[in-house]
């Protein structure tokens, strides 16, 4: 009886990049432009280059940066709505549809390689041109690189040239240590093309053929200039060469022509993050007086202080939410059709679990139903933890940003909302229930002092990559070192509450204001490209 023949396995697209091959030429740039009618502004793939060496024994180095395709997609597992996906075949791809421009895959992805389609609004990538495949012609690129340094093929048929290479030769993938799996590999790429920090880069963004905002370089021009003036009085100009960059692991390379590093949420993702501190920590504070007798089960703070000051900052929170997204009108599809792996979605449905029962909490205030509102405490408490500490693991969620991986960070968003429930409670208690004003500024003390102590913890202690590394420095003494010790010193000032009085309510919510606007954005200031 013959042998039954093997089933065969379903296809699983890759892509092998020749690095030795390619010239730097941009012919795949322009044809995916083509092919996709990717707007100006924006690409799904570029070449980035590096100069590796110095004179005379110098050479320029190309890497051909595009999406990954992962077979664990950090963009599938953010996306709220599915828009992002993984194909059958292992193809990430997206359906514009439903996408509602959260930006959270652009956070999550540690490649750079989604952005936000200016003209309609949606996130897209390299989708290895998924729709000529599918009709069984090879991605743009590939036709059209002059050099064939760019070949597609199935990873499941060891006779295609993709599986011989991977299987057989020595290749690179991109940051390997976020555990993605690409489906990208690079043969013959040199380190400092790969890794976003092994090349130092220019002054102020300035470039050949291009010229970005200094904000888009991880040092400020300025800051560049004083550390390698620094470095040549001390060391000479070879030492001062070789050190102009602090996170620079490649001694002698130039990256000479790159895109802008953009970050993907603005200003109003700290304002959120603020404004939903307020909402948990109302409820919280006002509870916790409550529960060790320094304040009345039935006064003002926690029967309608709690329930008012904190749906007023829950339904601020949700507005800056929706306002946040490209495609505000579509924010009911977190509800319609949730991607439950999202945190988006996961913090969506707290939310609004913790607004109902606040709508509940004032209307037993109004009736005075003070046994009722002590039954439903516990559950009230358990929403107001969640609302408070949902966006670490959201924060997390966004591999791409080290600085947020940080274990400590759902306690540290607690204390934080202790702290602006205390701030916006002091005043109603020294109008309303003076008895409760003493403990009430103790507390905000205690948690001042608390968030204080779990930021230096968190920036003295050893960042575990140089990723990390960078963007505290980012946070501490770069771009956003105003913000940063702004926020310090004015929670500082908060802490001073006792001898200060319900004023301190001011300096502290304004420096963990600061704080949250620096932090948010110091996570996102590394490139990852």
């Amino acid at each position: 009886m013959a042998p039954t023949a093997a089933p065969s396995r379903p296809a699983l697209w890759a892509k092998v990049i020749d690095q030795t091959r390619c010239i730097g030429c941009h012919a795949c740039t322009i044809a995916c432009k083509s092919e996709n009618a990717v707007p100006l502004s924006v690409t799904r793939t570029y070449v980035k280059y590096v100069d590796v060496g110095e004179f005379p024994h110098a050479r320029r180095a190309f890497q051909v940066t595009r999406c990954n395709q992962c077979d664990d997609a950090p963009c599938t597992a953010a996306c709220p709505t599915g828009a992002m996906f993984r194909r059958a075949d292992g193809i990430v791809d997206f359906d514009k549809s439903i996408c509602i421009g959260c930006k959270a895959c652009i956070a999550a992805c540690p490649y750079d390689a989604i952005f936000i389609n200016p003209e309609d609004h949606s996130a897209e990538k390299c989708n290895f041109c998924a729709h000529r495949l599918d009709l069984g012609l090879e991605p743009a690129c590939v036709v059209v690189c002059p050099t064939e340094a760019i070949f597609v093929g199935d990873l499941n048929d060891a006779t295609s040239r993709v599986a011989q290479i991977v299987n057989r030769e020595p290749v690179t993938v991109r940051r390997p240590e976020k555990g993605t799996r690409p489906k990208l590999f690079y043969r013959g790429a040199h380190q400092a093309t790969l890794d976003p920090l092994a090349a130092r880069r220019p002054d102020g963004g300035l470039y050949m053929w291009s010229e970005q905002p200094a904000g888009s370089s991880i040092v400020p021009a300025g800051h560049q200039g004083r550390e390698r003036a620094a470095a040549a009085n001390a060391n000479g100009a070879g030492a001062a060469r070789a050190t102009s960059s602090p996170f620079n692991s490649s001694a002698a390379a130039l990256l000479s022509y790159d895109v802008a590093h953009r970050r993907p949420w603005d200003w109003r993702v700290g304002l959120y993050t603020w404004t939903k501190s307020i909402a948990a920590g109302a409820y919280l504070a006002a509870l916790l007086l409550s529960v060790f007798g320094a304040a009345a089960w039935d006064g003002a703070l926690w029967r309608v202080a709690a329930p008012v000051l904190g749906g007023a900052a829950l339904a601020l929170t949700g507005l800056i939410l929706i306002l946040d997204l490209e495609h505000p009108t579509r924010f009911h599809l977190i509800f319609t059709r949730p991607q439950w792996r999202s945190w988006l979605v996961r913090g969506a449905f707290i939310i609004a679990a913790y607004a109902a029962l606040l709508v509940v909490h004032f209307v037993l205030g109004g009736l005075g139903a003070t046994t009722a509102l002590r039954s439903l405490a516990p559950i009230g408490a358990l929403l107001a933890v969640a609302t408070a500490a949902y966006t670490a693991y959201l924060f997390a969620q966004a591999k791409a940003r080290d600085l947020w991986q940080n274990p400590l960070a759902p306690p540290h968003l607690v204390v934080q909302a202790l702290l602006a429930g205390a701030a916006v409670l002091a005043p109603v208690a020294a109008a309303f229930e003076p008895a409760a004003l003493a403990p009430m500024l103790l507390l905000l003390a205690l948690a001042c002092a608390t968030h204080l102590l779990f930021v230096i913890g968190e920036l003295t202690l050893t960042h575990p990559t140089a990723h990390a590394h960078a963007a505290a420095r980012e946070l501490v003494r770069g771009r956003y070192g105003f913000f940063f010790w702004a926020g310090m010193l004015l929670v500082a000032a908060g802490a001073l509450a006792p001898w200060i009085g319900a004023w301190a309510a001011v300096p502290a919510l304004a420096g963990l204001l600061a704080y949250e606007h620096a932090y948010v954005q110091a996570g996102q200031a590394v490139p990852l490209a």
